[in-house]
C-alpha cells in the first residue's frame, strides 16, 4: 500500500488535480517522448519532490495524465456520433475524432506499452478499460448486455488495427477506408439480426 499525503483532504485533492491537469496539457502539446517526473515538474510549475507528495510515481501520473486524454477524447467521440441513426454509423463519426488532435499522444502510450510491458503496460490496459463502455454504449439499447460488450470489443480491436494501419502508411487512408465499408457492412448486418 502506498501512502499519499493528499489523499482524503479536499485541498490535496484539489491540489492534485490542479497539478494532473497542467502535466496532462504539457503531454497534449509534447507527446510522451522524454516525459519525466523533472519535465513533468516544470510543466505544473512545482518541484518533481511535490509530486511524488501527490503521485505514487512517474509511471502513476503518467497513467493518469493518458487517461485524462483518452476521457476528452471519448467525450468528443461521442458526441460527434451521437446523432448517427446507426451503429455503422456512430462508429464512422468516431474516426475523424480518434485521429485527430492528441491521438498522436495516445498513439506513443499505445506504442510505449507494446514496447515495454512490464513497465508501461497499465497504458494499453487503461484505454481498453475507458474505450469499451464508450463504444457499449453505441450499441442498440435492445441489445443483450453480453452481446454489446463482443461487438464493442470486436469494433475497439478493428479500429485499433485502424490506427496503425493509418499510423504506418505514412497517412495513406486507403486501407483504413477499404475497412471502413467492410466493418460497416458487419456492424449493419449485425444491427439488422436484432
Amino acid at each position: 500500500m502506498t501512502y499519499r499525503r493528499s489523499a482524503g483532504s479536499p485541498r490535496g485533492e484539489a491540489r492534485r488535480r490542479e497539478l494532473l491537469d497542467l502535466v496532462t496539457e504539457d503531454l497534449a502539446v509534447n507527446g510522451l517522448v522524454d516525459f519525466s517526473l523533472r519535465r513533468a515538474a516544470r510543466a505544473a510549475g512545482t518541484t518533481h519532490k511535490v509530486l511524488l507528495y501527490h503521485f505514487d510515481s512517474a509511471e502513476d501520473l503518467l497513467e493518469r495524465a493518458v487517461a485524462q486524454l483518452r476521457e476528452l477524447r471519448i467525450s468528443r467521440s461521442l458526441g460527434a456520433a451521437a446523432d448517427e441513426p446507426t451503429l455503422a454509423g456512430r462508429v464512422r463519426a468516431l474516426w475523424p475524432v480518434l485521429t485527430s488532435g492528441e491521438s498522436w499522444v495516445l498513439d506513443q502510450a499505445i506504442g510505449l506499452a507494446i514496447y515495454d510491458a512490464d513497465r508501461h503496460g497499465g497504458l494499453a490496459r487503461g484505454g481498453t478499460q475507458q474505450y469499451l463502455p464508450a463504444l457499449v454504449s453505441l450499441c442498440p439499447p435492445g441489445w443483450e448486455q453480453e452481446r454489446k460488450a463482443d461487438v464493442a470489443a470486436m469494433i475497439l480491436a478493428t479500429l485499433r488495427g485502424f490506427l496503425i494501419d493509418l499510423r504506418t502508411s505514412g497517412g495513406d487512408p486507403v486501407g483504413v477506408e477499404a475497412g471502413f465499408v467492410a466493418l460497416g457492412r458487419a456492424l449493419d448486418r449485425e444491427e439488422a439480426a436484432g
